[in-house]
């Protein structure tokens, strides 16, 4: 799932015209960088949640996206949050109301319980979307993986640490920065964590990070740091930076 449902306010004035994750970043709109990486890494079925100006994505990628000749093409679906709410429902809530469309029961009657979640605002060219990550994620048990980063100079304390056996916690001395991209169960997303109905019919609004931090308190969230090239664009300044640059230095 990618998340594109963001007004971007910081972003403004540039995203008053036309939604944050179509945003150009050396050539491209700054969700497609995501979305090659996943192509790349053999996943062919992805959900995109839109609120402002949502058309615009819609009319720009289509219902398959097929950036790589030698790749199999993405089959996108939408989950219309402006359309059907009138505005975004935030992380959670987003995820909620996109369940139906993430696991579509196939005809033996079965439906899949893993998915990557990601920001459609974060600028990380040299991460791999692994098969071999969502096999072990699936094999740990746990509710969620996360991709954890060295602070950024805009993010100095961090968000969650990472224990010696790999657990994410809620509140460590050391923490670093989430990334925005991980890996999560839908088992997350329903009673005892989440208490919104599958669906999200009602179009009720909640953050991701409480339902997190409650799974982390019970041991059931692992993480781990990721060094490599990363950038939240979350300022025009930043965005400027990254196509004027054409490159960043490492962590």
């Amino acid at each position: 799932m990618l998340l594109c449902a963001g007004r971007g306010e910081r972003m403004r004035p540039l995203t008053d015209a036309a939604p944050k994750p179509m945003l150009a970043l050396r050539g491209k709109p700054l969700m497609q960088w995501p979305m090659e990486a996943l192509v790349r890494g053999g996943f062919t079925r992805l959900v995109i949640n839109t609120a402002w100006l949502g058309e615009q994505i819609e009319a720009a990628f289509g219902t398959v996206f097929s950036p790589l000749a030698a790749q199999t093409p993405v089959q996108i679906a939408y989950s219309r949050e402006g359309t059907d709410f009138g505005a975004a429902l935030e992380t959670a809530g987003g995820i909620v109301r996109a369940l139906p469309r993430l696991f579509p029961v196939d005809s033996s009657g079965q439906s899949a319980e893993l998915f990557w979640l990601l920001a459609s605002d974060v600028f990380a060219p040299d991460f791999c979307f692994e098969q071999a990550a969502v096999e072990r994620f699936a094999d740990s048990g746990k509710l969620a993986h996360l991709w954890l980063v060295p602070n950024p100079e805009h993010h100095p304390l961090g968000d969650f640490g990472i224990s010696s056996d790999g657990l994410a916690l809620s509140q460590a001395t050391v923490q670093y920065t989430y990334s925005a991209m991980g890996l999560y169960s839908r088992k997350l997303f329903a009673p005892p964590w989440c208490d919104i109905v599958s669906g999200n019919p009602q179009g009720v609004k909640a953050p991701l990070a409480p339902l997190l931090r409650a799974a982390m308190d019970n041991a059931q969230v692992s993480a781990e740091l990721y060094r490599g090239v990363w950038a939240d664009i979350g300022t025009p300044e930043r965005l400027q930076e990254l196509n004027q640059t054409g490159k960043m230095d490492q962590p």
